[in-house]
């Protein structure tokens, strides 16, 4: 059911606007339109959206500073469009707190499957068991024991790869940078350690992945992982 969820939409592009709240509306959402980051600052103050997304290239106020904005306020998930293609440009968007982002020109149905997908998280978050139980598809972590679970079968974990699994389960569906894991996983040592991250990467996906099979964790060629969610469908 997607009667009353309330979708901010931020683009200085009328058109792109136009079409898209259409598009949004035509499948239940309610719709709130901004033309800068300033105006859609007051409006998610205003009404608190349960998502938010925003083009990168705005005046007043881009669509990066925007999301930092956002995010000193709340979790609301935030999906991110820009016609720049520049990876650069899209980890500065997810480093300062976006959920996904698509590059225009993109399709529609997929732009709504990617909403589906981050209000699905927003859901989850809020009926989540506690913060010492984390499930997510085939995967069961006790933190407290540090016991892990895949398809029932326990799976024995040193303590960096158990770190990284439970950050990616926590982040289910969400791209997360290379920055954002050396940080969370190594604090500032592993900033510019960006082999660390390879190397562990590659080591947990032996123990977790089935043969044959595609990987848990999917790359984002140079800038970073995201972890497949169960709910997530196929892009």
């Amino acid at each position: 059911m997607t009667a009353g969820i309330r979708i901010l939409l931020v683009d200085d592009e009328r058109q792109i606007t136009r079409v898209l709240r259409s598009s949004l509306e035509s499948h239940g959402y309610e719709v709130m339109i901004a033309q800068d980051g300033e105006e859609a600052l007051r409006a998610y103050q205003q009404a608190t959206p349960a998502l938010v997304i925003t083009d990168l290239s705005m005046p007043k106020m881009d669509g990066v500073e925007l999301t930092r904005a956002i995010r000193q306020l709340g979790t609301t998930p935030i999906i991110v469009l820009s016609v720049r293609d520049q990876d650069l440009t899209k980890v500065a968007a997810l480093d300062a707190g976006a959920d996904d982002y698509m590059t225009k020109p993109f399709s529609t149905p997929e732009l709504l499957a990617r909403v589906r997908v981050q209000l699905r998280r927003t859901i989850d978050r809020e009926v989540a068991s506690p913060e010492e139980q984390l499930t997510e598809g085939d995967f069961s972590i006790d933190r407290q024991a540090h016991r892990t679970t895949i398809r029932g079968q326990e799976v024995h974990l040193t303590p960096k790869e158990f770190d990284l699994l439970v950050l990616f389960v926590r982040n289910a569906g969400r791209v997360m940078t290379h920055k954002t894991l050396l940080r969370e996983i190594w604090g500032a040592a592993g900033n510019n350690q960006p082999e660390y991250l390879r190397v562990l990467v590659a080591q947990l996906r032996k123990k977790i992945d089935l043969p044959d099979a595609a990987s848990y964790i999917e790359s984002e060629p140079w800038i970073g992982y995201r972890f497949r969610s169960a709910s997530q469908p196929n892009l």
